[in-house]
Order: structure tokens, then C-alpha cells, then sequence
């Protein structure tokens, strides 16, 4: 018996040598030993394995483990790449002779369709559509901002309705502003009675269907034909906050055992769990497809830095400054590689939605998970959205008996940490975060002193080098009727986006109550202003609506668009032409405000070169500014009809404020009704046609879905390591290139190798589609790869997706000079400096450079998470020596480099490269475990796993 066995094995830890020790392990290492022991097999998870891990305090950073998550999630535009690799490794096994129908996931497996949203439709008017793809849109007129006769919703003969359920009616205490604005969706504010969903998201769901019709019916051929395997459809809600709403159960049950619920997938902030008590993180499409197959996910023992919070926030702090806060302190202390643990104080004040949007951005400081073990505000929480009280009273019972359940009021039995740090809530004040990076964290009160600076610094992470006589520059724009003025620092972009911080209530209705104070003081957001409002899932929709806020953020053209990541991926609708032409004719350092976790330069938009991150009621402060330009302090954000200036302070929801409407509203019923919508799907989906044969039907003509090429050598048994001879150096980069900068996101840019790709096949531009709903066709993301515009290579010495072809001397895209050389036969590798891709958006940032023929990057550093999917891949990850860079050897990259590999590869072993100038130098294979090397050997982990099953 399995859970007898496990059970056994958990109860006789006690009785090994140093088990007193597993008392004081962090509760999170406590998770991995409760797995490693139920896991233990002798085989992939060995009493080595359990006994390192019980030894953790001197193991740490020396050991690599094995760790087996209880379930996987997948987001749809990183987890195609996944469902598609699967497919074709049933291709490959039966081409390999094995049988196709042993291709299945072996653990519990969530894909959620939410990346595929584009903002189509906003403001009530339909947009000009950059990208109907599949589908045709049906003209229509501009819609009217406000109904004047609104139409009345019947109560169905409730006999406890206290009122009229009158759309024109917005509840009793809902100030005057009593006029419905059309497509908002409102509930009887006594019942909680949904009426039909706004028409902007029915719209912009119609157009994603049509245009994502292929990837769609992929996916419900995956979820027929694959055991364990379950779609959740597009516009339910987004992968981290359905996770977090529904998937997630705490404490697993399989038959009689109980586990600890674990997850990892494919995208970095699946860590939101953390704050749930759920040990997950972010990994790779290749080692996301291993863990499905049956293996563990392999990591060094980690550090874990304890992070004891004290104090507690003052009221005009939100939770997203709280999070900006630990962030820029997390980075400055250095936790890249470490899991991070809350203790303190300052942890019970937190409630469990502050707690996961902390847990959220971690990725934004580098650690590898930041944990919150589960204690009685957790289970109050529990409770509160639908837990059944039996399972409660279980899993409390439970976690105390496995000691993970954290007692706040007993400290007596702290863990000990690699290291502890503390950070006082009351120090943190209100900021943004920006205008490029999200860990540059700037106080509000600093806000318009640092970017003055920002215009006068040098080109990087924060500069523009603005000349001073052209800082004060104004371009006059007409727009809609009206003239406008267009000056550094103007937003054009303001979004409350379905990102992870959208999941907080308290930040949501501060926003809202935000906009219904300025909508009330008279205050206006100006039109060319790309609003938008995309919220995690229906419930963020349920409770605006019922507290009364949500006609207000629409008035101030918050309306809601859609349920799915949009801005933050780059999906938002184009800028006018008005505002196009006014920031190229005075070379404006214009700006985008959203309440995401992204903020790279070029993320949002092309011509937008400032992007902040700020709390959603900060988000809606600026948008009505119309600049990032201002001291809230000392300069009023408008005037009310009688020319009294309105201040932010005169506006801003008190704590209070936002408490009241928060328990009033964010209620059990959303809950349930976000779990039935889930479970019902939608008609598009359920009348949906798929195939269900055991080899998916791939269609030569499809440009969204491709058998990969990966599998095309395979051979039964991996050739021995071949040296690397005469390669060229495909780029030449700096330091802190991201994965953004590598993977392809966002959209198809009309002059890209992708879009040359597509046209010769027929398509438009219009129908060109982003490079996350064509992830599932690796001759578009092969073409997309480093195709980014603020890629900086040496060689080239601007920011272009170029480089040089050196047999030739031509300056080419990235795609173009690969492929000569490829058809030369010639190697590459790439040239780097430290923190060699950072960031997420990771899956082809090692598939893309694969199939461009990268066989190895040599860096100064790499962040650790894109190293492993390097070697996932078979590209080989060299390091300089400490101390050395390309520049210090002299190296041009313009030199060919040759090396060869031992025979009996370890970790960590030097390698001697050898130029064609005839220098000779030593570096760093930077392999860190013989799983690794395994992999590499057998050309990465996808054939690794494909040859298990032949």
C-alpha cells in the first residue's frame, strides 16, 4: 500500500540520525522532505536524496535533489509549445518503434486559455482590429458612453428585496452618479444577481475565438486525448488567479493519503500559491514536460532567507507598495537562486490576497519561491470562499501533525534560516516602480524629481538623454474635436491589467472608489488616453459591479475588455495616429502607467518609452493627470466644475474605506460562481469541434500549429559529445539581457522575418496574430527569436534585431544570417556579459536559439532558471573565469572559436577555447549536477525522455 508505505517512511524520519533537525527546518525545505520521503523509490528519489535533505542546514547550496510537484499548471501561450512538444514526442516514439498511446501526463495537469486576449475592443467603440486572424469582424458603430434610459432588471420575486433592482440604480449609498453606463455589468446590489456580461468582453471573446479557432481546437484535442489533462477555456480568467481561486487545494487527497499540495508550470509567477501555504514555482517548458512525464523537477538544495516583517503599514499604503518595497529590498540583498521565507509580526497582519500578491513577484527579485506557510488566517480564508468545514478541520489536523502549520503566537519554534533579514512595514511609503525596470522603485513623493532626471540621464536603465532645451517641448495633437497637448511625460497608456496584483480586492476598490470620487468632483480622463480594465477572473468583475464602483472606472474609460493578459504582453490596441505622429515629431518620452509586474522598454508599445508600475488606484490617479510630470503633493490632479483644484489626498479612499466595501462584497457567492463558470465552460467552447485520434492530424497549411523539429535526428541510443569547430559568434551582448529581449512577445512587426514568413503564406497583416498565439509554430518563433528592437548588439552598435553574416559582411536580421549559416554549416555560439536572461517569457528563449543552430552561449553569468533551459535544450552554457569578459581577453566576437569536450564531462570542469587570432583561454562548463549532463549528452531533455518510451 502506497499510503501506508509513505506514511511509515514519514513516521520512521523521526527516528534517523539528525531527524531532531527537521524542527527547525524552514517550513518550505519541510515540504520538500515530506515529498522526497513519500517519494522515495530507490531509484529516482533515493534515501541519499532524503537524508540531504533532512541535512539541510549543512547541505545547502552543495546537493542537487529531486522534487516531485503534485500537479502542473500550463498557461496557454507557454504551455502550446508544451501540449505541441508532446504530441510530436508521440510521433517520434512510434517513429522509434515504441507505442505512441504511452504518451500521457503521469500527474495532474491545468492548462488555462488566457493569454490570448488582445484589447479590440475598449471605451464602448470598436477599434480598428490589428489582427482578426481566423475570424471576421462585424462592422459596427460607435457605441453612446451612457444609456439615458436605462432598462429595468426584474428581482424574479425575492420577497427579501429591500429595493428596486433598477439598472439606473447603483445602490443606495452610491453617491450621484446614477446614470448606468452602458455594457457594464451590474448585479440586483441585494442579491448579487449577475446580469449579462459587458459587450466589449463578449466582443473582443468573439474575436478571440475566430482568431485562435486552431490553437483552440489543439487544445481540445489535448484534453480528449491525453489522461490528466484538463483546458480550462478562454474567458474564465488567468492561469496564476484561477490557480489561485480554484485549482489550488492546500492539502492533497489521494485515496488515503494525505500530501501537501504542490505545482509547478510554465510561467514565473505561478509562485502566487506561495502565499496560500502552496510550495510552486516557475520552470520551463522542457522541464514542465518531464515533470508531467513522471520525473521530479531536479534543484540544488536552496538557501532560505528568512524575511521577518515587523511593524505595519500606514494607511496610504497599498498592497502593491508593500510588494515594490520587499522587492527592491529583496534585490538589493541578493536572493537570485534562494527560496525566501515570511516570518514575523508583521506576517498576521497581512490578510492572504496581500500575502500572494508578495508571493507574486518574486521572479522580480530573482528567488526561486517566496513562501508563506499556512496558519489560521489562511484557513479563515479557506473558509470564506467555499472550503468545506470537514476538509478545514482535516487539513488543520493535518499540517500540525507534519508540522507545517505556522502558530503566529508561538515563536518559541522558529526555523533557522541561511540567513534572516528584516524589513519594517512602517518604512514603506507609497511608489511606482519604472521607466524600464520593475525593481527601480521610485516614491511618489519623488516622482517628478526622478523623472526630470530620467530625460537628463544617459541611455540605460533609467536615461533617455533628453537635450535640455528640448525637455520642455509641446506638440499640439487634435483629437476627437478637441485639441490636446502632448509633452514628456504624458501618459498614453493606462492599465488596470489581468496581472497577479489585480487579484487584491482592497487595491481593486481603492481604485474604484478612486474613480467614483473624481467622477463626482467632475474630473475626466482626456480620450487619447488607451485606457483599459482587464481583471484576473469574473469574480474581480462581481464585486466592482455589486459595490457600485465599476460605472465609475468606465466613465473614466476603465471599461472592462476581456478576461486575459493583454497590456502587460503587449496586446493593447494601437495609439492613434493623432498621438503616433505627435510623439515622432517631438521625439517625446511618452509614458504608460499599469498596475502589472512587467515594465521592459518596448514591452507595451514600440513608441513608448517610460513604462511605471503602480498600484491600480495610482494608475487611474495618473490617467487623470495625463502625466507622470507632477507632485502629487503640491499640484492638483484637475479642477471640479466651480475651478476649485482637486488634490489627490481630496480623492484617495481611506483604509477604512476600502475595508467596509471589501467584506461587504468580496463574499462567498463570487467564489462559487467563479468555480460553476469553470465548470459549465462557455457554449463556444462546448459546441467546439476537435479530433480525438491518437496522432493529432497535423495540417501542412496551419501557421499556427507545426510538428516541431526538435525530434528530426533522434536516434535510439545519443552519439557521443561533438566538439564545437570554427564557430561564428551569431551576437555580441551586454550585460542584463533579458528573455524579453531573446523570446519572441508581443506583436508581429510588419518588417520582422516572422512577418516575411507569414506573408509568403498568404496572410495579412492583419491577420499576422501575436508570437504568443503562434507559439505552437516554431518556424514563426525560430523567426521571432532576438527579434526584439531594443536588442543591443555590439556588432551592430545601435538597439536593431540585426547582425552581421561575417562570410559575407551583409548586416541581416537575426533569422537571416542563422539560416546562411546553417546552410554553411557553420556552428554559432553567442557572446555575453552577466545576468545573461534575466527575466521571464523563458520557454524559446532557449528553443529559439536551438533551432537558429546556437550551440552554445559564453557569459559572465547567467540568471540560473534560463541556464538550466539552456542545457534542457542541448545548448551548451560556458562561463568566463571570474574576472574575465570578452573585453578584458580582447575578444571582437568576430573571431571564430573552437572547443572541445572531454570524454568523462563533469561539473564545473574548464574548457579550453581556442580562436582563429590563435588566442587560447579557459572557461567554465557550466554544468552543475551529472543530471545535466546527462541531459545535455542525449541533446537535451526532449529526447531524453522520448528514447525512455522507445
Amino acid at each position: 500500500m502506497k499510503s501506508a508505505f509513505a506514511v511509515s517512511r514519514w513516521c520512521k524520519i523521526t527516528c534517523l540520525p539528525g531527524a531532531d533537525e527537521k524542527n527547525v527546518l524552514p517550513y518550505s525545505i519541510r515540504v520538500l522532505l515530506e515529498a522526497a520521503v513519500r517519494n522515495c523509490d530507490g531509484f529516482l528519489m533515493k534515501k541519499e536524496d532524503v537524508m540531504n535533505i533532512l541535512d539541510w542546514k549543512t547541505k545547502q547550496s552543495n546537493v542537487e535533489v529531486p522534487f516531485f510537484p503534485a500537479r502542473v499548471l500550463l498557461q496557454d501561450f507557454t504551455g502550446i509549445p508544451a501540449m505541441v512538444d508532446f504530441a510530436a514526442m508521440r510521433e517520434a516514439v512510434k517513429t522509434l518503434g515504441g507505442d505512441p498511446k504511452k504518451v500521457h501526463p503521469a500527474c495532474p495537469t491545468d492548462l488555462t486559455v488566457d493569454h490570448s486576449l488582445q484589447i479590440d475592443f475598449n471605451k464602448c467603440a470598436i477599434q480598428n482590429a490589428p489582427n482578426p486572424g481566423g475570424g471576421d469582424l462585424q462592422k459596427a458603430g460607435k457605441l453612446s458612453p451612457l444609456r439615458v434610459q436605462p432598462k429595468k432588471l426584474p428581482c424574479r420575486g425575492q420577497t427579501t428585496c429591500r429595493g428596486s433592482c433598477d439598472s439606473g440604480e447603483l445602490g443606495r449609498n452610491s453617491g450621484k452618479f446614477s446614470s448606468q453606463i452602458e455594457n457594464t455589468p451590474i448585479l440586483c446590489p441585494f442579491h448579487l444577481q449577475p446580469v449579462p456580461e459587458p459587450e466589449t468582453v463578449l466582443k473582443n471573446q468573439e474575436v478571440e475565438f475566430g482568431r485562435n479557432r486552431e490553437r483552440l481546437q489543439f487544445f481540445k484535442w489535448s484534453s480528449r486525448v491525453f489522461k490528466n489533462v484538463a483546458v480550462i477555456p478562454p474567458g474564465t480568467g488567468m492561469a496564476h488567479q484561477v490557480n489561485l481561486e480554484y485549482l489550488s487545494r492546500v492539502v492533497f487527497e489521494e485515496k488515503d493519503l494525505l500530501f501537501p499540495d504542490s505545482v509547478v508550470g510554465t510561467d514565473s509567477h505561478i509562485t502566487m500559491v506561495n502565499g496560500l501555504g502552496i510550495l510552486g514555482w516557475g520552470v520551463g517548458g522542457i522541464e514542465t514536460e518531464a515533470v508531467m512525464l513522471g520525473l521530479p523537477v531536479s534543484l540544488t538544495l536552496p538557501e532560505v532567507v528568512g524575511c521577518e516583517l515587523t511593524g505595519s503599514s500606514n494607511p496610504f499604503v497599498t498592497s502593491i507598495d508593500v510588494v515594490l518595497g520587499i522587492t527592491k529590498h529583496l534585490r538589493q540583498v541578493g536572493v537570485a537562486g534562494k527560496f525566501v521565507e515570511f516570518f514575523g509580526s508583521g506576517v498576521s497582519q497581512l490578510s492572504i490576497v496581500d500575502r500572494t500578491t508578495i508571493a507574486n513577484m518574486c521572479p522580480e527579485y530573482g528567488a526561486i519561491l517566496s513562501f508563506f506557510p499556512v496558519d489560521n488566517v489562511t484557513l479563515k480564508h479557506l473558509e470564506h470562499t467555499g472550503f468545506d468545514k470537514a476538509k478545514l478541520e482535516s487539513m488543520e489536523a493535518y499540517l500540525k501533525a507534519v508540522k507545517l502549520f505556522r502558530n503566529e503566537h508561538d515563536n518559541s519554534g522558529e526555523p533557522e534560516y541561511s540567513q534572516v533579514i528584516q524589513i519594517n512595514l512602517n518604512s514603506i511609503v507609497p511608489s511606482v516602480s519604472g521607466p524600464k525596470r520593475p525593481q527601480d522603485r521610485v516614491a511618489l513623493t519623488d516622482m517628478k524629481s526622478d523623472f526630470q532626471a530620467c530625460l537628463n540621464e544617459k541611455v540605460g536603465f533609467k536615461g533617455f538623454q533628453i537635450a535640455a532645451e528640448k525637455q520642455n517641448d509641446i506638440v499640439s495633437i487634435h483629437y476627437e474635436g478637441s485639441e490636446y497637448k502632448l509633452a514628456h511625460g504624458s501618459v498614453v497608456i493606462a492599465a488596470v491589467i489581468s496581472c497577479t496584483n489585480n487579484c487584491n480586492p482592497s487595491v481593486m476598490l481603492a481604485a474604484g472608489l478612486l474613480a467614483k470620487k473624481a467622477v463626482e468632483a467632475g474630473l475626466q480622463v482626456k480620450p487619447y488616453i488607451r485606457t483599459s480594465l482587464s481583471p484576473g477572473s469574473g469574480m474581480v468583475t462581481h464585486y466592482l459591479s455589486s459595490s457600485g464602483v465599476l460605472p465609475y472606472l468606465s466613465k473614466l474609460g476603465f471599461e472592462i475588455i476581456g478576461y486575459g493578459c493583454s497590456t502587460c504582453v503587449g496586446n493593447t490596441a494601437p495609439l492613434s495616429e493623432a498621438v503616433l505622429n505627435a510623439v515622432k515629431q517631438g521625439d517625446l518620452v511618452t509614458c504608460g502607467v499599469l498596475s502589472g509586474n512587467k515594465n521592459f522598454e518596448g514591452r507595451l508599445c514600440d513608441c513608448v518609452r517610460a513604462n511605471y508600475l503602480a498600484s491600480p488606484p495610482l494608475v487611474v490617479a495618473y490617467a487623470i493627470a495625463g502625466t507622470v510630470n507632477i507632485d502629487f503633493q503640491t499640484e492638483p490632479l484637475g479642477t471640479d466644475p466651480t475651478g476649485k483644484n482637486i488634490y489627490l489626498h481630496d480623492i484617495w479612499p481611506s483604509r477604512e474605506e476600502v475595508h467596509q466595501i471589501e467584506e461587504e462584497h468580496v463574499v462567498l457567492s463570487m467564489f462559487k460562481a467563479l468555480k460553476e463558470k469553470i465548470e459549465m465552460g462557455n457554449k463556444r467552447w462546448n459546441s467546439l469541434e476537435a479530433p480525438d485520434s491518437v496522432l493529432f492530424p497535423w495540417d501542412l497549411k496551419s501557421t499556427y500549429i507545426r510538428c516541431p523539429s526538435f525530434f528530426d535526428k533522434l536516434t535510439k541510443e545519443p552519439v557521443a559529445l561533438q566538439p564545437i569547430a570554427n564557430a561564428h559568434v551569431l551576437l555580441h551582448l551586454g550585460d542584463s539581457v533579458t528573455t524579453d529581449h531573446i523570446s519572441p512577445a508581443g506583436s508581429i512587426a510588419r518588417s520582422s522575418a516572422a512577418a516575411k514568413y507569414l506573408t509568403n503564406r498568404g496572410l495579412t497583416p492583419r491577420e499576422f496574430n501575436s508570437y504568443g498565439a503562434r507559439r505552437g509554430n516554431d518556424a514563426v518563433m525560430t523567426r521571432g527569436t532576438f527579434a526584439n528592437i531594443k536588442l543591443f548588439n555590439k556588432f551592430i552598435g545601435k538597439p536593431a534585431p540585426k547582425t552581421i553574416h561575417f562570410p559575407s559582411g551583409q548586416t541581416l536580421d537575426v533569422f537571416e544570417a542563422a539560416e546562411l549559416y546553417q546552410k554553411e554549416g557553420i556552428p554559432l555560439i553567442i557572446l555575453a556579459g552577466k545576468k545573461y536572461g534575466s527575466g521571464n517569457s523563458r520557454d524559446w528563449a532557449a528553443k529559439g536559439p536551438y533551432l537558429l543552430g546556437v550551440k552554445a552561449v559564453l557569459a559572465e553569468s547567467y540568471e540560473k532558471i534560463h541556464k538550466d533551459h539552456l542545457i534542457g535544450i542541448g545548448i551548451a552554457p560556458l562561463q568566463f573565469l571570474p574576472g574575465e569578459s570578452a573585453d578584458s581577453l580582447g575578444l571582437s566576437g568576430r573571431e571564430t572559436f573552437s572547443l572541445t569536450f572531454p570524454e568523462e564531462l563533469s561539473p564545473g570542469v574548464k574548457l579550453n577555447i581556442k580562436t582563429s587570432t590563435g588566442k587560447v583561454f579557459s572557461v567554465i562548463a557550466s554544468f552543475e549536477n551529472d543530471v545535466e549532463i546527462t541531459l545535455y549528452k542525449h541533446g537535451g531533455l526532449l529526447n531524453f525522455v522520448a528514447r525512455k518510451f522507445s
